[in-house]
């Protein structure tokens, strides 16, 4: 596609819009029964690594198979065999099992900028705590501490799973997934029986369900003793003290392999069990856990994978910590993304500080993330004009951010042009939303964090329904536009930056 500077591109577009320019298009409307397969088919292949992938580990095992699969080649290996890559390259980095990139060399020097796919991997959940295992009254649990945005009360009677990892003091790792195949046991955290619950219905929903009572239930069969080895009546048998927790320690000893004491060692998550479905009577939508923000990681990642024979290095980013701010190592805040992208810069002899500040200025991002479905059942929430609606297509953020636009990435008027003369082009449908009405909340996405490079980002992804649920909700036809939309994004030539 042509390149345009900001000035050249304004002057082609129509100022004459009429009403009907800004109407939606629902999807479905435009798919013939090859496209509708096609839909159904990547819709499938979603639905499974959303059931199998529900941590930020098992999304990163998944991506790094899928990029070996396609001919990645891993950065430290590359690193140590001196490779000079050129383009038709294709390589991958990961960052402490969390985080991951993967490169896509293009035709032109890096320092004209990149075309950047940005997701984030990690979802809300509840993670156990670090000395987490006590018994009480006969039952077994697990403390936990929830992580990120969750409506506390949706979390109780649902049957759970734990994913994750323990690394024991001598460095072996054990991976731990339980709840998820149908001979598992699952777990749960138990609610007040509604008989009982007068006083707890009157409560604030933030306050129904306290943090602190988030104990995940895991045992109550107790271990025993028997009496004719010690003092006591014959053949007696007499519960020990702690004898449910003592008895749990033994199983989790003799089949996992690992003690209590390697849970302070541990990054377990405990999320909803079970399978994501496709939902409604025709199909046309998926319910799942983590859709937020794996129904965007998913077609970033599939999108760089497909995509061969660049002009502008492709990039897609796939990060952990959204939820809580993009802190620490393995957040967007860290710098291993651009650690990362000296050294491919480097193998690729185009190294240089200046080079790598004008890559990173240069760079063109959708910030692949989430918005809130228009939900008819809370429609007072939303304005409507200015809404995502399932079914629609590919929906772009402005802005996010909350009351006046606070902590958002403000996309600029030039750059949105740019896309929706690329994704014309392309025969993509996308429409445009705010997160709800002015001052009725907000959100956050990693789009201003790329932004401080001053490169050109703007959040672009799925609507979602019920978000931050347990199960959420989203429309295949969403889910296959944005993938065809991040592939015409990843080819595309970028808007010059200025």
């Amino acid at each position: 596609m042509k390149q345009y500077a900001p000035q050249q591109f304004l002057r082609g577009i129509r100022t004459d819009w009429e009403a009907s320019d800004m109407d939606r298009t629902n999807v479905w409307n435009t798919y013939d029964a090859k496209m509708a397969e096609a839909c159904g088919e990547f819709s499938d292949a979603y639905r499974s690594f959303l059931s199998d992938c529900k941590t930020e580990r098992e999304c990163v095992d998944f991506a790094v198979n899928a990029a070996e699969n396609a001919g990645f080649v891993e950065l430290n290996r590359a690193i140590q065999e001196k490779r000079q890559l050129k383009p038709g390259d294709k390589v991958y980095f990961v960052w402490m099992n969390k985080s991951i990139a993967l490169f896509t060399i293009g035709e032109e020097p890096m320092e004209n900028g990149l075309n950047i796919l940005g997701a984030h991997i990690d979802s809300p959940r509840m993670d156990i705590k670090q000395n987490p295992l006590y018994e009480s009254d006969g039952f077994a649990l697990l403390d936990t501490h929830y992580y990120g945005g969750i409506k506390k009360y949706q979390y109780v009677a649902l049957p759970l799973a734990i994913h994750g990892v323990v690394v024991k003091k001598d460095g072996e790792t054990v991976v731990l997934n339980v709840g998820e195949d149908e001979n598992d046991p699952v777990f749960f955290v138990s609610d007040l029986l509604i008989h009982l619950s007068a006083e707890q219905l009157e409560k604030k929903a933030s306050k129904v369900i306290e943090g602190e009572a988030l104990d995940v239930i895991v045992g109550s069969r107790p271990l025993v003793i028997d009496n004719k080895t010690k003092a006591g009546s014959k053949g007696k048998k007499t519960p020990d003290k702690e004898a449910v927790k003592k008895a749990l320690l033994d199983l989790i000893r003799d089949k996992y392999g690992f003690d209590e004491e390697d849970f302070e060692s541990a990054e377990l998550e405990v999320v909803p069990a079970g399978r994501a479905r496709d939902a409604g009577f025709d199909r046309s939508m998926i319910l799942g856990y983590g859709h937020d923000d794996r129904v965007c990681a998913y077609p970033s990642l599939m999108a760089i994978l497909d995509t061969v024979n660049v002009s502008r290095t492709a990039v897609c980013l796939l990060v952990d910590k959204e939820e809580i701010g993009s802190v620490g190592a393995t957040g967007m805040q860290s710098r291993f993304f651009e650690n990362a992208l000296a050294e491919i810069m480097n193998l690729a002899g185009q190294y240089s500080e200046l080079a790598l500040r004008r890559c990173l200025a240069n760079s063109c991002m959708l910030s692949s993330d989430v918005s809130a479905g228009f939900d008819p059942s809370y429609a007072s929430v939303f304005e409507k004009k200015n809404a995502a609606f399932l079914g629609c297509g590919m929906v772009f953020n402005k802005f996010t951010g909350s009351r006046g636009k606070s902590g958002s990435n403000d996309a600029n008027a030039e750059y949105i042009a740019h896309l929706r003369h690329l994704f014309d082009e392309a025969g993509v449908c996308t429409q445009t939303a705010e997160l709800g009405k002015v001052d009725v909340g907000g959100g956050g996405t990693i789009a201003y964090i790329l932004a401080l490079y001053g490169m050109n980002v703007i959040d672009s992804g799925i609507a979602v329904l019920n978000m931050h649920a347990p199960f959420e909700a989203i429309s295949k036809a969403d889910l296959y536009e944005t993938y065809r939309g991040y592939k015409a994004f990843l080819t595309g030539a970028c808007l010059v930056n200025q």
